[in-house]
């Protein structure tokens, strides 16, 4: 797809990605969805009343009359879209620094929409298939108020709040002034924890941190939880559709050991889980374990969902499904990722247990993840070559579902382009520190000949 990428579309405000640009991404998607009405939702950012504005003037355009929701994480949007029955364009770049913004397509079932549908969408925007209307009958706004409140209700009915309250649990929490600082402070209350925070005030210059929940910008949260005796740290990305977590002595809890441990907690024999082609051998043995069943796919959520939607569809149980970067469906309450209730299914497990002993099983891989950037896509392609002529000489069983991944039964390494930034994504995994450092710096070193 050349407008939607793994996870919608990005780029810098003003500079790739225009209110025009958002004004006929929503006359597209109002003319495929062919609706009555359609909501329109933000994360925090600086620039997402402006976009709003123009997606709720795209979607008039066509004849679509438009709820306004205001700030609100992307789960919040997607549990609107699934109680109105109405599709949504929810403005956010999710993990991108400020200056980005995006939009992601939801569907009238809460659902992030499919691959074929977004390939729909982008057909008549890139072909001129939009239909607009005459001046009286463009479509009517309105605002809806209580889209949070309603979400929080909703998170708190399907989580067991009785077993996490009768723990005496403290959280940690950083939502980054994203999203989810308006919304995950009172789920947690509401669950019966104490809640200390960082970075808790909406704001979309995001002065406290970068959006993106990775280790190297939760420190505040890892010392958080140590000064406050947390028995669990949580971080949020911009739109809250993710959840990281710091176990109760501060220290980062790896992605893929969190998802891990939640897909033993979750799947029977039998059943099934789909994750992403940079899947980490902990998803792997914990799959065995159980003695279910891994799908992969390319990376990215709208690939994933796809995924899940043919394996229901085929009669597949598919309890649990996501990536190592937060990101994890429960498609038994929604097929969408939603990082408070991604947390409070954590919280069940720590009720009975410390974090640090949920996670332990998964400890034992070291994993690097490295960006490398390129000036354009002819310089793109060109490293991407020489990454694959590389692979491809190495004593390895070679994957190309999405990129380059290479597995030599110890460790394994993965190359491939992001679907949302100028970069190529290096990822290594091994048992040994030493032996994913140096396979992610071959890589990295095959893409730079190719630079050259």
């Amino acid at each position: 797809m050349e407008v939607f990428g793994s996870s919608g579309t990005r780029g810098t405000v003003n500079e790739s990605f225009t209110p025009e640009f958002v004004v006929q991404v929503a006359q597209a998607a109002g003319t495929v969805w062919d609706a009555d009405r359609a909501a329109v939702a933000r994360d925090t950012r600086v620039t997402g009343g402006m976009l709003a504005d123009a997606a709720a003037s795209g979607l008039a355009s066509v004849g679509t009359d438009v709820d306004r929701l205001g700030r609100t994480p992307t789960p919040s949007a997607q549990a609107y879209a699934e109680r109105a029955q109405m599709p949504v364009v929810m403005v956010t770049a999710s993990h991108n620094p400020p200056e980005f913004n995006g939009i992601k397509l939801i569907g009238p079932d809460g659902v992030g929409l499919s691959v074929d549908a977004l390939e729909l969408i982008e057909e008549a925007f890139l072909e001129g298939g939009v239909e607009t209307v005459p001046w009286d009958e463009v479509g009517t706004r309105r605002r809806v108020s209580n889209v949070n409140d309603d979400y929080v209700a909703e998170l708190l009915s399907a989580i067991d709040r009785e077993r996490i309250a009768a723990a005496d649990l403290t959280v940690a929490l950083d939502p980054g002034h994203g999203a989810g600082a308006l919304t995950s402070p009172e789920f947690f209350r509401s669950l019966g924890c104490e809640v200390v925070t960082v970075n808790a005030q909406p704001d979309g210059h995001f002065p406290g941190r970068d959006p993106e929940p990775v280790a190297e910008n939760l420190a505040d949260l890892g010392r958080l939880v140590r000064t406050a005796g947390a028995d669990l740290g949580i971080a949020h990305d911009g739109d809250a559709d993710r959840a990281i977590f710091f176990d109760e002595r501060g220290e980062f809890v790896e992605g893929d050991a969190a998802l891990a441990a939640l897909a033993t907690a979750e799947l029977d024999p039998g059943e099934t889980t789909v994750s992403a082609v940079n899947v980490s051998q902990r998803l792997v043995d914990a799959v065995d374990a159980a003695d279910a069943n891994l799908e992969l796919t390319p990376i990215g959520s709208t690939h994933i969902v796809s995924r899940v939607l043919e394996l229901q569809r085929e009669g597949a149980d598919v309890p649990i499904a996501g990536e190592g970067n937060g990101g994890i469906f429960f498609p038994e309450f929604r097929l969408a990722r939603d990082g408070a209730y991604t947390a409070a299914r954590f919280l069940e497990q720590v009720a009975s247990r410390r974090a640090s002993d949920v996670v332990a099983p998964f400890a034992d891989y070291h994993n690097v993840r490295r960006n490398v950037d390129y000036a354009d896509r002819d310089e793109r392609d060109r490293m991407l070559a020489a990454a694959e002529e590389w692979a491809e000489t190495e004593d390895a069983e070679l994957t190309t579902i999405d990129g380059y991944r290479l597995d030599y039964g110890d460790a394994w390494a993965l190359t491939r382009p992001s679907g949302t930034e100028p970069l190529i994504r290096v990822y290594a995994e091994a048992r040994d520190a030493e032996r994913a450092e140096e396979l992610a710096a071959a890589v990295g070193d095959a893409l730079e000949a190719g630079r050259n």
